[in-house]
């Protein structure tokens, strides 16, 4: 293999070039300057988009990473630089997404001085991350890079940081490169056993009440024709968690919707009904279970999961598949037997039209004056036809999206789950609109998480980059406000919100901006905003205490599930 001597930092470039990287996010410093100044020498191969804020950098590379299946990439400085990326790092390893993080950091010989924004990034971030290094040497640059998109693409994904002392970059070096395709002691991919797959079909097949619950474990997998192909043979009711939305068609007759504390009414309370519980790549939330001591305990459980550290963490399960989700299915699919469950089905259908006389019709059909969050997400449908990847914030506004937004396709829906990060929808919207620039992108924010990363306006205004930014404007931070309605005698502390012009801030970023506040102009907007070409600001004032129903109270059963 030819070799010849480069430096350090150019060796880094290199190397993503080598994995395929066309795209990072990030904003330098003095650390991590030698990388950038040979970024500046390979821009036209590789592309960096300068972002606000390195939180920022973060939240793109995973809307990128969800968006597209491929691994994100997020570059910063030692110091501050680096512990700016510690939420969105942790965001990552909670969801499962793809990312590299490359920091700079102090010399070799200054490490553990307290020198000049020298702060401890391995050990801040190993509680973390998927898996984390140190290079202090020029020499180890390729080998570790490239087993850091292997350990961050491969089995369960998640975040891998690598942190480059400043002499590691000067440093010249003999440059070869090979891809990582495995790690002694990581197993990545467990290998199916088939007699686990033979007993979880009989326990399907002789099943009177089964129910398949199902997370993004479909989507990484790329498992969702088989998923589909599942459903149908087998004519089983199935449920998704936030992560696993449009994994199925949301009109798919046989998807009967969301799981959870804001999910619908007949898949939680028919969770503590069902014989057999099928999880297909989902790890059992808090959010999804409520308290485990009354969690499905009539049902046999099967799991299917392709990390072992899941299996029997939350939910004991009787039959556990460790294997990847495409390979299992499609080792279960021959052997299911072909069903209709007619009567189990009616069940389902009986309590959604309860769900839809006591919340769904005056969510989206509204009587009250002010416009509600549900009637502007079904807006958005209609304008979109279902086509648009949707990418929602955190609070009220995410729940009434992931319940309320219609999808025809996988990886259309981009949330912030097992963390909640306020600030997440806004950069990750920018990467998942720069990685799949064919789609329409929408983010929908509320008005107190737009505010944490508001700056990122302004690497839409310096890319250009055409994302639709919708912010439900109801002057609190709704969630906890409507758990203090709910729990705390209405005592409203500390999350009404007085908010600047929005619009007058995103006009000063030379960003199209409307503000809708009457229910007669709110379709000519959304309209308005989906045909544009270019990025769109529209503001909609949302009644202040309109909350998401059903909902499930923190401690309580899954089959308590509130309808008001």
């Amino acid at each position: 293999m030819k070799t010849n001597k480069i430096s350090g930092a150019e060796a880094v470039i290199r190397c993503l070039l080598e994995e395929g990287v066309d795209l990072v996010y990030g904003y330098p410093g003095g650390a991590i300057m030698p990388v950038y100044d040979e970024l500046y020498k390979f821009k036209d191969q590789l592309h960096h988009v300068l972002v606000r804020h390195e939180q920022g950098a973060t939240h793109a590379a995973q809307g990128f990473a969800r968006a597209t299946g491929k691994v994100g990439v997020a570059i910063a400085t030692s110091g501050p630089g680096a512990t700016n990326l510690v939420t969105g790092i942790a965001d990552a390893q909670i969801d499962s997404t793809p990312m590299v993080c490359i920091t700079g950091q102090v010399g070799k010989h200054l490490l553990g001085s307290d020198a000049f924004q020298e702060t401890d990034i391995i050990g801040i971030s190993t509680p973390v991350t998927k898996w984390n290094y140190q290079i202090t040497e020029a020499s180890e640059i390729p080998e570790i890079m490239a087993k850091a998109f292997y350990i961050a693409r491969s089995g369960r994904p998640g975040p891998v940081l690598v942190d480059i002392t400043k002499n590691a970059q000067f440093d010249e070096m003999e440059f070869s490169y090979e891809k990582c395709t495995g790690i002694r002691s990581y197993v990545a991919l467990p290998k199916l056993k088939q007699k686990k797959v033979v007993e979880a079909a009989e326990l399907i097949n002789n099943a009177k009440k089964p129910f398949i619950v199902f997370g993004q474990g479909i989507i990484l997998g790329q498992a969702e024709e088989l998923l589909k192909a599942f459903v149908e043979k087998s004519g089983i009711p199935a449920a998704w968690t936030i992560l696993g939305l449009s994994a199925l068609p949301t009109d798919h007759p046989l998807n009967v919707g969301m799981l959870g504390m804001h999910g619908n009414y007949a898949p939680n309370v028919l969770t503590n009904e069902c014989d057999v519980l099928i999880a297909l790549g989902m790890r059992f939330d808090d959010r999804v279970t409520g308290n485990l001591a009354t969690y499905a305990k009539q049902a046999k459980v099967i799991h299917f999961d392709i990390d072992p550290a899941e299996i029997n963490k939350n939910v004991k399960a009787d039959v556990a598949v460790l294997a990847d989700v495409k390979e299992a299915l499609a080792a279960l699919l021959p052997l299911i037997e072909e069903k209709s469950h007619d009567s189990w089905h009616n069940e389902f259908k009986k309590l959604y039209e309860i769900e839809l006389d006591t919340v769904i019709n005056e969510e989206l059909a509204p009587t009250k004056e002010g416009i509600s969050m549900g009637e502007t997400i079904e807006m958005i449908n209609k304008h979109s036809k279902g086509d648009a990847i949707i990418v929602p914030d955190v609070g009220q506004h995410q729940m009434f999206a992931c319940r309320y937004a219609k999808f025809n396709k996988s990886k259309s829906i981009i949330n912030s789950g097992g963390l909640g990060t306020m600030g997440f929808a806004l950069p990750a919207a920018i990467g998942a609109k720069m990685g799949m620039p064919e789609r329409e992108v929408v983010a929908i924010i509320g008005d107190g998480g737009f505010q944490m990363t508001i700056q990122e306006l302004g690497t839409i205004f310096q890319t250009k980059v055409p994302v639709k930014i919708v912010i439900l404007n109801n002057e609190f931070l709704g969630m906890v406000r409507q758990w203090q309605q709910l729990f705390f005698d209405k005592r409203y502390a500390s999350t009404e919100m007085t908010n600047p012009n929005f619009v007058a801030i995103a006009e000063g970023y030379y960003i199209k901006a409307k503000k809708v506040t009457k229910r007669e102009d709110l379709d000519a907007a959304v309209a308005e905003m989906i045909a544009s070409k270019e990025s769109y600001f529209l503001e909609v004032m949302v009644e202040k205490e309109n909350n998401v129903f059903p909902m499930i109270p923190t401690g309580a059963s899954v089959s308590d599930i509130r309808l008001s």
